[in-house]
């Protein structure tokens, strides 16, 4: 059976040079679409990802992840639009990374493909009529 899950992970300082995503991907194949990165050498580190496979794979990939000193805790926090509140003005459009929003050519509508979403709040702070969310 198949898992995926969004995923953040705490690298701490002694962790930072190893080679963990290929290790993620060679040892255990898993697949993973990086939604956020923060690593630098000699510092902590910060990755969200999404990550997904063989539930099994994923169980020993976690628990490698636990046994090297990286802490995992689900993405608790996701964007949500109150699309009663959007009035598809696009600037939402302009400033996300990840190209989470698209407008459909046919009805000029802002999509939000929460899917592609990484969480970096870029929209909440550039939607004039508040219709981004942050939810727990």
């Amino acid at each position: 059976m198949a898992v995926s899950k969004r995923i953040v992970l705490h690298f701490p300082r002694s962790c930072v040079d190893q080679p963990i995503v290929y290790r993620l991907v060679k040892d255990y194949g898993l697949m993973l679409n990086i939604l956020k990165a923060s690593v630098s050498p000699n510092e902590e580190g910060l990755l969200v990802l999404e990550l997904s496979g063989d539930r099994e794979n994923y169980e020993k990939g976690v628990r490698y992840l636990a046994d090297i000193g990286v802490s995992i805790q689900p993405l608790s926090r996701d964007v949500y639009r109150n699309d009663a509140r959007c009035t598809h003005c696009g600037a939402c459009v302009t400033v996300c990374p990840s190209g989470a929003f698209v407008v459909d050519p046919a009805t000029r509508k802002v999509k939000f493909l929460d899917k592609k979403c990484m969480v970096c709040g870029m929209c909440i702070r550039a939607c004039p009529a508040r219709a981004m969310e942050m939810r727990i």
